[in-house]
């Protein structure tokens, strides 16, 4: 019962708008990465595609202009990737928990 530990429902009004923000600004992370996702696909679909007979100089220089222009989102120059979206909310998701722990911890006591 969260009564006995102390925690008070009056709080949850101030608590909940910044969980809302954490929870809109994670789903935005994960919507960027998988656009990034979808644009580093787009080289082999091009690739793929058939140009005509003589033209594969132009062909090749489209892909390498594909592949070298670094299309996707980018926090600090760094490209937002699926895997690097998912790592940063493991990080604080454990920073949460940990706070949230002791804080009940020293409620407890």
């Amino acid at each position: 019962d969260f009564l006995t530990l102390g925690v008070r429902w009056g709080a949850l009004p101030s608590i909940a708008p910044g969980g809302l923000i954490i929870l809109l600004l994670a789903r935005a992370l994960v919507v960027a990465a998988s656009i990034t996702d979808k644009c580093m696909r787009v080289p082999a679909l091009v690739n793929s595609l058939n140009f005509g007979a003589g033209l594969e100089h132009r062909h090749h220089l489209l892909v390498s202009y594909i592949v070298n222009s670094g299309a996707g989102f980018h926090v600090c120059r760094i490209r937002v990737t699926r895997a690097m979206a998912l790592a940063f909310m493991y990080l604080w998701s454990i920073a949460a928990c940990g706070l949230a722990t002791s804080a009940l911890g020293s409620i407890g006591s």
